[in-house]
């Protein structure tokens, strides 16, 4: 995984990781099985969008006269200029699922989610539970893959390793068993299980080959800054490890910038 992308970039690789994914697939499960893309759009609201308020009023006021020493004056009051603030308005976002059906029956046998910002909090995470449900209450498998490291967590029982990325395989033969592939920055992204009928073997998906691919395709180089630090915090760890790749791929750090965030780390 690359942390640089986990910022503004994520809606681009979401969509086009997805649709990678179908590709591969496509080839290795026909003829009995057909995959697709579908996408839908989320409103998202920020979770953390505060409702204050704050001594706002201007400088430049009305005073009021006592009415006793001029029975002439009125109750009215000048009313103040009006303020004007910018709302936050709710985004519509891009979700994208790959589902796996069979051909004969156009049943869903697999759904894969790749998880985006909006799944993983406020009502976007609320609205991906309640669809999660639905099918962890079907006899269809899932898989979601959750390369963010902000954000909530598909819920588990047992307290989830503290790494950034996440892949889990529901089957559904073995709810509520998951399996879980806890991943570090440092490891390349695993090849995964994709199960299927009873009576099919399990097909497999390369997800370091798909996110490769449209990393490669897409030109995500061209549109980053490896010279500054990521949008993403970072272990001391990680940075480590994240500085030794960019030296080794020629790439010039910003002192600056990296050594501020050093001294942010070590506070």
């Amino acid at each position: 995984m690359d942390p640089y992308l986990e910022g503004s970039e994520w809606t681009s690789v979401h969509v086009e990781l997805s649709s990678e994914i179908a590709r591969q697939l496509a080839p290795k499960l026909r003829p009995k099985y057909i995959v697709r893309t579908m996408r839908r759009f989320i409103t998202d609201l920020p979770e953390d969008v505060s409702i204050s308020t704050g001594d706002i009023y201007p400088d430049v006021g009305v005073a009021a006269h006592r009415l006793d020493s001029d029975p002439s004056m009125t109750r009215a009051t000048v009313a103040p200029v009006p303020l004007e603030f910018t709302t936050i308005m709710p985004d519509s976002l891009p979700s994208v699922s790959i589902e796996i059906r069979d051909v004969d029956q156009r049943a869903l046998v697999t759904a894969i989610e790749v998880l985006s910002p909006a799944n993983k909090r406020g009502e976007g995470y609320r609205a991906y539970l309640r669809k999660r449900h639905r099918i962890l209450t079907s006899t269809t498998h899932l898989i979601e893959i959750d390369l963010l490291r902000a954000g909530r967590r598909v819920p588990m029982r047992e307290q989830l390793p503290d790494v950034p990325y996440f892949v889990f395989l529901s089957r559904s033969e073995r709810r509520p068993i998951t399996q879980v592939w806890p991943l570090r920055l440092d490891m390349a992204l695993p090849m995964i299980p994709l199960p299927l009928l009873t009576g099919d073997d399990d097909a497999v998906l390369d997800l370091q080959d798909a996110f490769t691919g449209i990393y490669d395709a897409l030109g995500y180089d061209l549109s980053t800054d490896y010279s500054r630090p990521p949008y993403v915090s970072l272990s001391a760890r990680e940075r480590s490890w994240l500085q030794q790749r960019l030296n080794e791929a020629g790439i010039a750090l910003d002192p600056l910038a990296w050594s501020g965030v050093e001294n942010e780390a070590n506070q």
